[in-house]
């Protein structure tokens, strides 16, 4: 039987659904894991994808060495970009040790990539995977074509290093793509970052609350790896090779790659960030988290010269003080204003204690 009354009652209800406002903070959970987190995640795994390929085609002759050394930037940046982004799979079981080991306090890269070569001159991935994740990952690489003790245009020492430079490379396509298909699997993390509740997080707020600390730590972390060469825990004495990536003189591209990643899950990207989560009251403190940034970044953009020769003199050393300081700026007010604002307890993160 036909009944009028309820099928608008029932059209009431859906008009009713539809115009309800939705959970700001699941919205901008969803949006920053589809516009911002997922799109990184699957850059670095093209870029590892062609490191991969790099060294199969660098050792067989087929690429030369500027060109080797072109595509491990590009992967090295694509996981400095991952850095504000570590959330999930990636940030459990020691994985991101297996991409990168730093700091390298005893130059165990250099030691290790030797003796393992001497062990096993023609280790491969699967043999790779079961040794030290200082050898597995960026650094070794690094050390390999950067190194100025070695000469890869030399064709024995290019015999030598390149079954572990080719096993590195796929080593890390493997984990990168292992990486991306739990981030796209069925209650996977963007799954779980999309829609509420799910068995990692009770309420869209607990997503907020881990991104947030995830940022805080990453900004942190930057600023260890600026203040480590700078001398900022050794009484004003530099330490050069205590930077990320000296070797290949990109520590401050890798900064700028990390901290244009942390301003995109501030601002987000096509879509809400989390400064999107701060009301019309809390105008002044988004504004000045902006500022912030902007002088973040200006500050790294004036610093023209590589990171060890900045630190060579005093008039370097004082530009990347003014660097150290902006950076510093904004991690506070990250950790400060913006997680009280957010009503986000941050606890302790995973560089405390260091």
């Amino acid at each position: 039987m036909f009944r009028p009354k309820l099928l608008l009652s029932s059209l009431a209800a859906l008009a009713l659904g539809a115009c309800a406002p939705q959970d700001p903070q699941a919205q901008t959970a969803a949006a920053l894991a589809k516009q911002v987190i997922l799109p990184t995640y699957s850059r670095w795994v093209e870029a590892d994808q062609q490191l991969a390929a790099s060294a199969l085609a660098f050792c067989s002759g087929k690429e030369d060495l500027d060109k080797a050394r072109a595509d491990f930037l590009a992967a090295q940046k694509a996981w400095a970009e991952l850095q504000p982004l570590m959330i999930g799979p990636l940030a459990e079981g020691n994985r991101a040790w297996q991409v990168l080991f730093w700091p390298d306090k005893k130059n165990l890269v250099g030691r290790q990539v030797e003796q393992l070569i001497k062990a096993q001159p023609q280790v491969d991935a699967a043999a790779l995977a079961k040794s030290s994740v200082v050898v597995q990952g960026l650094s070794a690489y690094e050390y390999i074509l950067f190194d100025s003790n070695l000469d890869m245009a030399d064709g024995a020492q290019k015999a030598r290093y390149c079954p572990l430079l080719q096993a590195i490379g796929e080593r890390q396509k493997i984990l990168a793509e292992e990486i991306l298909a739990r981030w796209n699997a069925k209650d996977g993390m963007l799954e779980q970052l999309s829609t509420f509740p799910n068995t990692r997080y009770a309420d869209s707020h607990e997503a907020i609350s881990e991104l947030l600390r995830v940022q805080v730590t990453a900004l942190d972390t930057l600023k260890k790896k600026l203040g480590t060469p700078l001398g900022r825990q050794t009484k004003g004495l530099p330490q050069p090779m205590q930077a990320e990536a000296w070797r290949s003189h990109s520590s401050l591209s890798n900064l700028a790659a990390s901290l244009d990643s942390a301003e995109n899950l501030w601002r987000g990207v096509d879509g809400p960030g989390i400064r999107s989560l701060l009301g019309s009251d809390q105008k002044d403190l988004a504004e000045r988290i902006d500022a912030a940034y902007a002088d973040a970044e200006k500050q790294l953009t004036s610093l023209q010269k590589p990171l060890t020769d900045l630190l060579a003199d005093e008039a370097g050393r004082t530009q990347v003080n003014v660097f150290y300081d902006s950076l510093d700026k904004v991690q506070r007010l990250h950790s400060g204003d913006l997680a009280r604002a957010l009503g986000v307890q941050l606890g302790f993160n995973a560089n405390d204690g260091d």
